[in-house]
């Protein structure tokens, strides 16, 4: 059955504009197809922006992992050019574990574990320290002293008073032995306290049974 012909009105919606013309030849059931036909169409757009919303947070998700994947790389890296020997090095002193620059992470990772990584970090900030030209001392004697010897300092060093103010007067008129008091009294905390748990740290023993292990095939 037709319905019959009458006056076109304008509408936005091109369906919605021909289900209400009364004088157009189209048979009810077409126009349900048509109906049905622009709602999946909306239906289509809908997965498309779901897809591309999906597309972007993948994306993002990635690229925000990027770093980590790096420092992971880096790190076997590292363990890879390790020999046993390299590391049975490390048990002679703590001299010796910081000159090696794997052996600085692996004691760095360690202090991380016990929330003392302040110590190494202002050991190695010294040692920077005395490489530095000498028209930029006095920026980073600053930086140095703010940043780990000044009372409630981010990453605060543990010294006794005597070597915390001797320190801050060496740094206000800056030279490469500023900070080579507090330096030492780091070294010797890490050298009796840290340095031995470190050595019968897991993480120290199972890198040296594994490079030995590797050695052996």
């Amino acid at each position: 059955m037709f319905v019959a012909l009458g006056t076109i009105t304008s509408e936005v919606n091109p369906i919605l504009r021909l289900s209400n013309m009364p004088g157009l030849f189209f048979p009810h059931n077409h126009l349900s197809e048509l109906k049905e036909a622009d709602c999946k169409l909306a239906e289509g757009k809908g997965r498309k922006k779901k897809q591309n919303a999906f597309g972007a947070n993948l994306k993002s998700y990635l690229k925000s992992m990027v770093p980590h994947i790096e420092s992971s790389i880096k790190s076997n890296s590292r363990n890879m050019m390790l020999s046993a020997e390299d590391v049975m090095q490390w048990s002679q002193s703590l001299e010796k574990l910081l000159a090696s620059q794997s052996g600085q992470g692996a004691f760095r990772d360690f202090l991380k574990s016990e929330f003392s990584e302040e110590n190494i970090e202002f050991w190695l900030a010294c040692e920077d320290y005395k490489k530095t030209q000498s028209d930029h001392l006095q920026d980073k004697a600053e930086k140095i002293y703010e940043e780990f010897v000044q009372i409630d300092a981010a990453k605060q060093i543990n010294i006794d008073h005597h070597t915390r103010e001797t320190t801050a007067k060496k740094a206000q008129d800056p030279t490469f032995t500023s900070f080579d008091e507090a330096q030492k009294t780091v070294y010797v905390l890490m050298e009796r306290d840290s340095y031995p748990r470190f050595l019968k740290s897991k993480a120290y023993l199972n890198l040296l049974n594994k490079l030995q292990v590797n050695s052996i095939k």
